[in-house]
């Protein structure tokens, strides 16, 4: 994938990795810009090649009366004005055919769901909206198998695919970063880490997942002197009262410092 392919991505020659982040779901227009403001502004501070992170519905969830969305339309357009106001691209996850035609007019990148990502005909018409398509490596699959998924992608005739990597499931209600997957996924596209999702501690006797937020830096700083491509988190302003994934959320007060040393580690492993 080449990274300027995506429309309003910036400081692609800084060497810097690629980020995405933002909230995980859309709450609202409000909550949705102050996250922004505040990532752009770090982000071109550092010169971090950034997109804009946030789902517009969450259809994955364990319980019936879990946060789904706001309405399709209106998440979208919060989307569509954060890129336009901001001048960054945004991504967002889709879950149906349907969904993939629906959020093309509005997002940059469309993102398939680990739970998802064999859904062959979901990948296709991903693929068939010329957008770039993130896929996310499912919890239960190796890291040699999302070569099919990309496959998929480039067999559409879009060459604009990456692949990131959420974790495997270890257990029932937990989960590992194998960070020898990393450059294997690299020999099929460019490889982002979500070092967030990597965190999550499913719960089945409740239903609400839980995480490890103190271990984000942990992670993303390895993700980084392993070398690889980008780096997906999820962040906000008040996690405790998120109304979905608050438990392994980054607190939006913390996302310039962590920034600033993953910058510094990128910078020492480029010279090797």
């Amino acid at each position: 994938m080449n990274l300027k392919n995506i429309p309003q991505i910036k400081h692609t020659e800084s060497g810097n990795f690629f980020l995405l982040a933002g909230p995980c779901a859309i709450e609202g227009e409000e909550m949705a810009m102050r996250i922004a403001e505040k990532l752009v502004s770090v982000t071109d501070k550092l010169e971090i090649p950034f997109v804009f992170k946030g789902s517009f519905k969450k259809a994955n969830r364990s319980r019936v009366d879990s946060f789904t969305g706001i309405g399709d339309e209106k998440a979208l357009k919060i989307l569509q004005k954060v890129s336009k106001e901001f001048g960054v691209p945004t991504v967002t996850d889709i879950h149906t055919n349907e969904d993939a035609v629906m959020a093309a007019e509005y997002v940059d990148i469309l993102q398939i769901p680990a739970f998802l990502v064999r859904q062959t005909d979901l990948v296709v018409a991903a693929a068939n909206t010329g957008k770039t398509v993130n896929l996310k490596k499912g919890q239960f699959m190796s890291p040699e198998s999302m070569k099919h998924a990309v496959q998929k992608v480039l067999d559409s005739h879009n060459e604009n695919v990456m692949v990131t990597d959420r974790g495997t499931m270890f257990g029932y209600q937990d989960m590992i970063v194998d960070f020898r997957g990393i450059p294997t996924m690299q020999q099929y596209a460019s490889t982002v880490l979500d070092v967030t999702h990597s965190l999550q501690q499913p719960n089945q006797t409740t239903g609400v997942t839980g995480g490890r937020p103190d271990m984000i830096e942990t992670i993303a700083k390895a993700g980084i002197a392993v070398g690889v491509d980008g780096i997906f988190i999820e962040t906000h302003f008040d996690p405790a009262n998120a109304k979905s994934d608050g438990a392994n959320m980054l607190h939006l007060d913390y996302f310039e410092g962590l920034m600033t040393k993953l910058v510094a580690i990128r910078k020492t492993v480029n010279q090797f």
